[in-house]
């Protein structure tokens, strides 16, 4: 089913690729509700509804396009939802915005049910494919090193480096050695067993404790929140909440492209460099996005963690059914899951070495042609600096046939650039980012 041989991975491969990626992308089952509660959702209605949203995503994104590609809330979509959408609107209440949550989701499974999405990874140009893949290294290698305190914030030059005598910052820096050290060595499962060694050091060293509470039975104290469509969609015209789905589609859009692409293109899953099965693989976050919202939980999207299974060996749909049993299994233990997950610095460092992976890409980008590198460097820097993959891709977008157009090669751009361009200028303007 899952064509183990042709992909040249086995069973034990594939399920410990999915301990790794679930270990990194852990920390998602516990954030996304700390976050979604300061829109006042209730703690125990976005968990469980972030571990339904990501079950059901990755089964269909294992099932139907045998991807190793796990999907999940995104983490910049979640604090648009909450600190753009419901906290600066009082009028808005988290009810209300998870109806344009829903009619975003379902607009964007319309959306992958026709050809439009496969066409436009294809109208992408080579340059910029290899820089959304470079640039997304660079952002969760930044995303690594800020929670590991290893990058640090300052007053005015923005971040500087970290105090390596605090306790965490050195238990991450430990934790990166092993790692690099076991990578080194060319020990499968590298990263999973760095992580477990860094967890084991940060247990004895009181950095890891647990409550007497290791067991809670999941609940959604507000039952389905969304459960009428056409309720939904009048929300979002008495509201005149178009510019939030607006926002929510391009963000979906562009952030699982882009994830998809790099990922995709690090697995070395790309044949002719196009995404086989793109519509099944773009139904997958979807999906999840529409589930998710009827349960209570922000938009979904293919996680950039999914790299850190990929890069322990993941090739195929059972590295994602691994990781689902293993929400499964959890979505029992919140308490213990937010004692493990609270602590960065075990999770850390295969976020930082992962980075480093994927910004091989950017070996193949043409820097001898300025229109062509200028707007790949754009996607690459903005990623990191501006905390977003879309805002990266928005710009190259951008810069990208407005550039051919002054060289006189207008015709060498795909018109569906032109259009996002267009787009992509408008949203970043006139629309909340």
């Amino acid at each position: 089913m899952f064509n183990l041989q042709e992909r040249n991975t086995s069973v034990k491969q594939e399920i410990m690729a999915g301990i790794t990626t679930f270990l990194t992308m852990a920390y998602i089952i516990v954030i996304n509700p700390m976050i979604l509660a300061d829109a006042g959702v209730p703690f125990e209605q976005s968990f469980t509804a972030t571990i339904i949203a990501t079950v059901i995503g990755t089964l269909f994104m294992a099932f139907f396009a045998n991807y190793p590609i796990i999907i999940g809330p995104a983490m910049g979509l979640n604090a648009y939802f909450t600190y753009s959408v419901v906290k600066a609107n009082d009028d808005i209440s988290f009810m209300i915005a998870f109806s344009a949550v829903f009619v975003t989701g379902i607009i964007f499974l319309l959306l992958s049910l026709t050809s439009f999405r496969t066409k436009l990874i294809e109208a992408i140009p080579e340059n910029l494919k290899h820089a959304i893949a470079a640039g997304i290294g660079l952002f969760i290698a930044f995303i690594g090193l800020r929670l590991s305190g290893i990058v640090a914030d300052h007053p005015t030059n923005l971040v500087a480096l970290g105090d390596f005598r605090e306790p965490s910052v050195a238990l991450a820096l430990v934790g990166l050695i092993v790692t690099i050290a076991l990578m080194a060595l060319n020990i499968n499962g590298a990263l999973f067993f760095g992580m477990i060694i860094t967890g084991v050091i940060a247990f004895f060293t009181g950095q890891l404790t647990f409550t007497d509470q290791i067991v809670a039975i999941p609940t959604l104290p507000e039952g389905m929140i969304v459960l009428n469509p056409i309720e939904a969609f009048s929300d979002v015209i008495n509201y005149g909440l178009y510019g939030v789905v607006f926002s929510f589609l391009l963000v979906m859009l562009f952030d699982t492209t882009g994830a998809l692409l790099g990922i995709v293109k690090q697995a070395g899953l790309l044949k002719n460099n196009k995404l086989e099965k793109a519509g099944s693989a773009f139904l997958a976050d979807s999906i999840g996005t529409t589930v998710g919202a009827m349960f209570g939980t922000s938009p979904t999207a293919a996680s950039v963690e999914s790299s850190a299974g990929v890069a322990a060996g993941g090739r195929t749909g059972l590295t994602g059914i691994t990781v689902v049993a293993l929400f499964l299994i959890t979505a029992l233990f919140s308490p213990l899951v937010g004692a493990i997950s609270g602590v960065s610095a075990i999770t850390a460092p295969s976020l930082i070495i992962v980075g480093s992976f994927m910004i091989r890409s950017i070996s193949q980008i043409d820097w001898n042609e300025f229109d062509e590198a200028f707007p790949a460097f754009l996607v690459i820097v903005s990623m990191p600096l501006t905390s977003s993959i879309a805002n990266g891709i928005a710009l190259g977008f951008i810069a990208y046939p407005i550039m051919k157009l002054v060289k006189g090669q207008a015709r060498a751009v795909h018109p569906l650039v032109y259009i996002f361009a267009v787009l992509f200028a408008y949203q970043l303007i006139f629309l909340a980012h």
